[in-house]
């Protein structure tokens, strides 16, 4: 994104011209658009459920909350085994393979008794559409290099407003329409989701991306090292602080008898995360994601003194600015530490991180919630997240010899200037890896080695 200082008001054209060079990415716009409709079908999915458990079956919150923890376990296991197929057999393939998934559960979830629904939960879950996956391998594809911080601000964007869309939604038409119809629309929904990015088919590497032969495939500990590993760490510290929140707020109101306001809090909470995102997408530099997420963590200690809606309000914009920013400097981190062979595979063990921490930050919160009140779950949701960043940073320090990040075999090997491994030297030894240029070039060309850099 090209930053313009001679013009008044050069911030502002900056960061209009660099949204607009992103939407302006061949079938970017379209993906983004037809990527929330599955997203945001995905994310009411688990409150359809717990409403056709409560409501269609007549059984309690425990064990509709049993149904939505299948699901959410399918989820977590599904999203690097959808990963690695998409990796092996490409995106419409798999798309296609889960669009038919999704069908057979829906169709059956709405009408099968509780025990049997378990099952069918867990399989959707499972085998789920793999929107966010494809996206994000899309994004760090059709972007160049300059433009991806933008584009993934607009995507954590969408995640956001998926979230702010589809529960309320699904609440409003369990109010109105049978709980089973309920389940049968959000299932039609991600079905269409899931089918119109299979009819886009958007590339998942670049055009100087060779796809690898089987025999050159990465072992997973040639690009799972620290820094990689730092990334999920951070990830799933990232969505404790933000599902333990939500539960927060809930508990906050509750005891100041204003549960009727938690719909307002939700939403501040959430413009403030797409406000945040937009303008992290147009800063001319990036913030190290330690960071983004350590302050995260940080400002949302204090939450826990407000004691009514309004103050609340006050603090979810000062939480919500970080919110995107961190989930997008989380997927923009995976693009660049996963060559492109694997990316798929760790993009999916980012979604099963991210799930994981959700799915943990509500009991975590819970427990502290009861023990120390509203302001303990606050506090045990941001030292969660503050815990997340130091061990992300500490994982990001360590040598990042072993940790293999390639875009293609052209950009690793170098021109006659000496730039190998991403280091631009004309001495007779790379300043990364050590070793002369003849031989850091026939690694490159053997093993694709290249360092990934910071977090």
């Amino acid at each position: 994104m090209a930053t313009s200082y001679c013009q008044p008001m050069g911030t502002s054209v900056t960061r209009v011209t660099g949204y607009r060079q992103v939407l302006a990415v061949p079938g970017m716009a379209s993906l983004l658009g037809v990527s929330l409709l599955a997203r945001t079908a995905i994310t009411a999915s688990g409150m359809a459920l717990t409403m056709y458990v409560v409501l269609g079956l007549d059984m309690s919150y425990a064990a509709a909350g049993g149904a939505a923890a299948a699901m959410t376990t399918g989820l977590a296991l599904g999203g690097p085994l959808l990963g690695r197929m998409i990796d092996r057999r490409g995106a419409r393939i798999v798309l296609l393979v889960t669009v038919v998934v999704q069908v057979a559960c829906w169709l059956s979830i709405a009408v099968l008794p509780y025990t049997p629904l378990l099952a069918a939960a867990f399989v959707a879950g499972l085998l789920m559409v793999p929107a966010p996956i494809v996206t994000r391998q899309a994004i760090a594809a059709m972007t160049k290099a300059g433009q991806r911080r933008a584009a993934f601000a607009l995507e954590a964007v969408q995640g956001e407003l998926s979230y702010m869309v589809g529960p309320p939604i699904v609440i409003l038409c369990a109010a109105q329409l049978p709980s089973g119809v309920v389940a049968w629309g959000v299932g039609a929904a991600i079905v269409a989701g899931g089918a119109g990015i299979a009819l886009l088919n958007p590339p998942l590497r670049a055009q100087d991306e060779a796809p690898a032969a089987p025999a050159d495939r990465l072992r997973r500990r040639e690009w799972l090292g620290p820094r990689m590993i730092a990334v999920l760490v951070m990830a799933f510290g990232a969505t404790i602080v933000l599902g333990g929140t939500d539960l927060a707020i809930v508990a906050t109101l509750k005891e100041a008898g204003q549960v009727s306001w938690a719909a307002v809090v939700v939403a501040v909470y959430g413009a403030a995360s797409i406000a945040g995102g937009l303008l992290y997408g147009a800063l001319p530099r990036p913030l190290p994601t330690w960071l983004l997420l350590g302050l995260l963590g940080l400002v949302t200690i204090p939450a826990g003194l407000a004691h009514e809606w309004r103050w609340l309000c006050v603090a979810g914009c000062g939480a919500g600015l970080l919110a995107a920013p961190t989930l997008s400097a989380l997927s923009d981190a995976v693009s660049r530490l996963a060559p492109s062979s694997v990316r798929g595979e760790a993009t999916g063990l980012q979604s099963s991180a991210l799930g994981a921490g959700f799915a943990l930050g509500v009991p975590i919160v819970g427990g502290a919630t009861d023990t120390s009140g509203p302001a303990g779950g606050f506090a045990a949701a941001g030292l969660a997240g503050l815990a997340a960043a130091l061990m992300g940073w500490l994982l990001s320090r360590r040598s990042p010899l072993r940790t293999r990040s390639v875009r293609s075999d052209a950009s690793l090997i170098g021109a006659s200037d000496g730039s190998w491994c991403g280091s631009r030297t004309s001495s007779a030894q790379c300043r990364v890896c050590g070793t002369s240029t003849c031989a850091c070039a026939r690694r490159a060309m053997s093993s694709r080695h290249r360092p990934g850099r910071g977090l």
